[in-house]
């Protein structure tokens, strides 16, 4: 990606250039041990080009990219029963912004630049995708 931002209203509250938009949900079942788990995953994805061309060759880490985290509690819409999406799987607000915050915290206390949107506000996400390359990455290790 080669650049991010989110508004509140007028306010830009996150932006950044080269590096990753992470759209991150908490689970009602994460366990304490995911942030730590993501915050790998994340920093150590392998989803940029190499200096030799080689797709999916380096980690934002490695291109010195920046992370933009928004919560996007949504990513757990279930919509396989009716017309409206089931939340039910989505952690309750407290919990899921006890989780967000963790990721963050790993995320920049492993030197990263990281900015944010604003937890439980109604946001405005912007990104210009170089290829455009989505991933889903999921704490439970099991499918």
């Amino acid at each position: 990606m080669s650049s991010a931002r989110v508004r509140v209203g007028d306010r830009v509250v996150g932006q950044i250039g080269h590096g990753l938009l992470v759209l991150l949900a908490v689970g009602r079942d994460d366990e304490d041990d995911a942030a730590p788990y993501m915050a790998a995953k994340i920093r150590g994805l392998r989803v940029f080009e190499g200096d030799d061309g080689r797709p999916m060759d380096r980690s934002v880490v490695d291109v010195g990219g920046a992370v933009l985290v928004v919560s996007q509690f949504t990513l757990y819409g279930d919509v396989r029963r009716g017309r409206r999406p089931s939340f039910d799987h989505a952690a309750p607000p407290d919990r899921a912004r006890e989780g967000y915050e963790a990721v963050v915290r790993e995320l920049r206390g492993s030197g990263l630049t990281v900015e944010t949107g604003e937890f439980r506000a109604m946001m405005q996400v912007e990104s210009t995708n170089d290829g455009p390359v989505t991933v889903l990455v999921d704490s439970e290790r099991e499918f």
